[in-house]
């Protein structure tokens, strides 16, 4: 492995909901928060359903991660993860701590950092934001870059309508090979971790692929291509990463040993 000061050409790619954070996703606390506050205009409801019902054939994933009609009209920047003119708005949800530990070795490696999210690129940037000052706070200067869900706007609000692709699937692996060749990452050295089966192509876009909190699905796809599993939770310290080989060791061992 390359060490600190030489790994210029090495990215880690994470996957902010399951993987980073616990569930429910940024979106669904998005979403709730703006139900609170009365912000989606009852028409958006019937508009989103419209959506649905269009988009049902290419099945439950892309129904779900590319119906943003419920957004209509809305204004950008409503119901963020800060707090604006000091009125709260969303707390930031926690990192596993774990997880943080994780990001902060591959920091310290010289590695770049990318949040790779289907949720919208706004909560995103919060959360790659959070996710700097927690590194601050250790005494660890590193930037995150963020690959997620973008929203056309139209004066200051919302479409609906997403820019790109929506951020789920194989997008994220078209967007992890475009950044590499933007970037200059060596993907054979790059890391990814994700936590659902979509993720599977992220993962198998890169050399160092890591299974976190995986779904059933995902565990099995591990086991058999003998990409770690790692057990993160929230609010204590977790269990040992775990190898599928049944042998658990720290995750910066497990990485240390590689090459």
């Amino acid at each position: 492995m390359k060490k600190q000061g030489t790994s210029r050409q090495v990215a880690a790619f994470f996957d902010l909901d399951g993987t980073l954070i616990a569930r429910p996703s940024l979106e669904r606390r998005f979403f709730a928060e703006l139900r609170k506050r009365r912000a989606i205009p009852m028409r958006n409801y019937l508009l989103w359903l419209a959506r649905a019902a269009w988009l049902a054939p290419r099945g439950i994933q892309t129904m779900r991660h590319t119906n943003k009609m419920y957004l209509r009209g809305v204004r950008a920047g409503e119901g963020e993860f800060r707090r604006d003119g000091g009125q709260p708005q969303i707390a930031v949800p926690r990192f596993f701590p774990e997880g943080v530990e994780q990001v902060a070795w591959h920091a310290q490696q010289g590695h770049g950092i990318v949040l790779v999210s289907g949720t919208l690129a706004r909560l995103a940037q919060e959360m790659a934001l959070a996710l700097v000052v927690r590194l601050a706070v250790r005494g660890i200067a590193a930037s995150v870059a963020v690959c997620a869900t973008r929203l056309e706007q139209e004066d200051g609000r919302w479409t609906g309508w997403i820019l790109g692709d929506a951020m789920f699937g194989e997008a994220k692996a078209r967007a992890v090979r475009q950044l590499a060749a933007e970037k200059g990452f060596e993907l054979a050295q790059c890391y990814a971790y994700g936590d659902c089966i979509s993720d599977r192509w992220m993962l198998e876009a890169v050399g160092q692929a890591v299974a976190v909190n995986p779904s059933r699905r995902l565990e099995t796809l591990a086991r058999r291509k003998r990409w770690p599993v790692f057990t993160w939770a929230e609010g204590k310290k977790p269990k040992q990463s775990a190898l599928n080989t049944g042998e658990r060791r720290d995750a910066k061992e497990i990485w240390e040993n590689v090459g």
